[in-house]
């Protein structure tokens, strides 16, 4: 007997679909079982969207789980592919370079706001170029103070820490507090950074995540990092078996407010406590286009060194019952053998291959790599691209089908999302390491304040305000753009500050340059050259003389 599928009320009374009057499509049951959806990207019936049931799910349920794997994929990738350690590379180079270079700004106008103090135009120079010179001297302390482990400097910790943003997803900076290293030890400072590889930050004794613990970052009950849990060794050290165990509880900030820990990573969703890697969307493309150039490079190899063979139309077998055994078939080979020594055949004086009665020479020709390599390769170089947000041809380094128009384009493009991650790592990183250090120099008295000035830690933003110089955009035509920015200073759209910053460079350092050098052309008695003399000019006290008549 057949079973009754009927939909029921409460009543347990068939409930019968409504007729459709020509407004509608009738009951959302009888929509949904003749497939109708009125978003197609709601569809499951279709062959393109039945099998793709995605799961809805926190950003840490998504990440959390699956982060080792897809790090250690994406390291491998940089690893072993010269298109991905080249496209992090480009990133590096653009972004932070050799160096980031501080600019202190501090905020004087809120703190005389906030203060009542007196904070100017003149104090905020004084202190910027201050607080300037002394990071300076710790940064690029030659002992490398500034690093726990002492052995690199303050830019090479960023550049490091970067380099682990875009391919672990995260950085990780634990701020130690290093008194017995002052004075005789040789420290100016006894504030010290140590950069730790993000695997080290998981939950103690692997366990599972909870509401106030994802993944080695402890929350509140606002879902404010309260602390980390970090190993004292590699998961996968075996020579540090023991600490790869042991987890050590580190609180975000000390009991006066003091920084701890700097965990910077870019978050996708609301409530992410770990990152994830640039290369995460497209570990299945670069590792198609890896194993893709290696078949080509492996049959190209193959065809190579099977050049040409030599056919006989007899076969082994029929000659060996033909002549009547192996003794025979010795026999015929030497014979062959014979045929070609004693009839060498001569082509102005090069010997040509003679072969014996029947025998052929056939050449092995080779179609790796096949006519669509090159623009399935770029194809997927895009794609990688695009992802890292750089140009194909800043991934591949071939310019070779670029024009200016298209290239000015690109690199305006990706410049973009370059600015973009050295402000990001700046807000992230880099200004949370200058104000540690800052709070320091400033209880130390080394930097100028008015009197009555409150402590650091009462205006640390105000006080830690800043921006960063990173490497040099370069021109594509270092004609015209140069004179499209002296057209935008005179305008008034632009400032000698943005041009220097843009080309990585100071504009003051600039201007004291050009004084240096006005003076040797002077010391020395040479003429000035144009750009010499239209500023001798500028500079003059004397008031410009009316034109007279002629």
């Amino acid at each position: 007997m057949a079973k009754d599928l009927s939909i029921v009320d409460v009543s347990g009374r068939p409930i019968r679909a409504r007729a459709d009057n020509g407004a509608g499509t009738g009951s959302l049951a009888n929509n949904v079982g003749r497939g109708f959806f009125p978003y197609q990207a709601a569809e499951w019936q279709t062959q393109e969207m039945g099998a793709w049931l995605p799961w809805i799910r926190s950003p840490d349920a998504e990440i959390n789980q699956f982060r080792d794997r897809m790090v250690a994929r994406s390291r491998d990738l940089t690893r072993n592919d010269g298109f991905a350690t080249g496209g992090v590379t480009r990133i590096l180079d653009n972004s932070v370079g050799a160096s980031l270079r501080l600019s202190a700004s501090p905020d004087y106008r809120a703190l005389a706001v906030t203060t009542g103090k007196a904070f100017d135009m003149t104090w905020a120079d004084e202190f910027r170029k201050a607080a300037e010179a002394l990071w300076r001297s710790y940064a690029n302390d030659i002992g490398h103070y500034n690093d726990v482990s002492r052995q690199l400097t303050v830019s090479q910790q960023q550049r490091l820490g970067l380099r682990h943003k875009l391919i672990d997803g995260e950085d990780l900076f634990i701020t130690y507090w290093m008194p017995e290293r002052v004075g005789r030890g040789g420290a100016k400072y006894a504030t010290a950074f140590l950069l730790v590889d993000p695997d080290r930050l998981s939950n103690p004794y692997q366990a599972m995540d909870s509401e106030f613990m994802r993944n080695g970052v402890e929350l509140d009950r606002y879902g404010v990092p309260v602390a980390y849990h970090i190993r004292k060794a590699h998961q996968n050290d075996w020579y540090a078996t023991i600490d790869s165990m042991t987890w050590e509880r580190v609180e975000r900030e000390d009991a006066d407010g003091w920084r701890r820990v700097i965990h910077d990573f870019e978050r996708d969703r609301a409530g992410q406590n770990r990152g994830i890697g640039v290369f995460t969307p497209v570990l299945s493309h670069a590792k198609m286009l890896a194993r893709y150039y290696g078949i080509e490079l492996q049959a190209a190899a193959l065809a190579a060194s099977i050049g040409t063979y030599v056919t006989s139309p007899y076969d082994p077998s029929e000659v060996m019952d033909a002549v009547g055994g192996d003794q025979e078939l010795g026999f015929y080979q030497k014979l062959r053998g014979e045929w070609n020594d004693e009839r060498p055949a001569m082509f102005n004086g090069v010997r040509v291959s003679a072969l014996a009665p029947g025998e052929d020479i056939k050449s092995l020709s080779s179609d790796h790599p096949h006519s669509g390599f090159t623009d399935f390769a770029h194809e997927m170089q895009r794609a990688i691209a695009s992802a890292l947000g750089v140009s194909a041809e800043q991934i591949s380094q071939d310019w070779t089908q670029t024009t200016y128009s298209s290239a000015r384009a690109a690199l305006l493009e990706s410049w973009k999302t370059l600015v973009r991650r050295r402000q990001e790592f700046a807000v992230g990183t880099a200004t949370p390491m200058y104000a540690v250090w800052l709070r320091e120099a400033m209880e130390r008295g080394q930097l100028p304040l008015p009197n009555g000035a409150p402590d650091f830690i009462e205006c640390a933003t105000e006080y830690s305000a800043c921006s960063w110089l990173g490497p040099a955009r370069g021109w594509v035509d270092p004609v015209k753009e140069p004179q499209g920015s002296i057209l935008k200073m005179d305008a008034g759209l632009s400032t000698l500050k943005q041009e220097c910053a843009e080309q990585g460079t100071d504009w003051e350092e600039q201007l004291d340059q050009r004084q240096i050098e006005l003076k040797a052309y002077a010391d020395r008695g040479i003429p000035l050259p144009d750009w010499g003399g239209a500023e001798v000019a500028t500079r003059t006290d004397e008031p410009a003389k009316e034109p007279q008549p002629v």
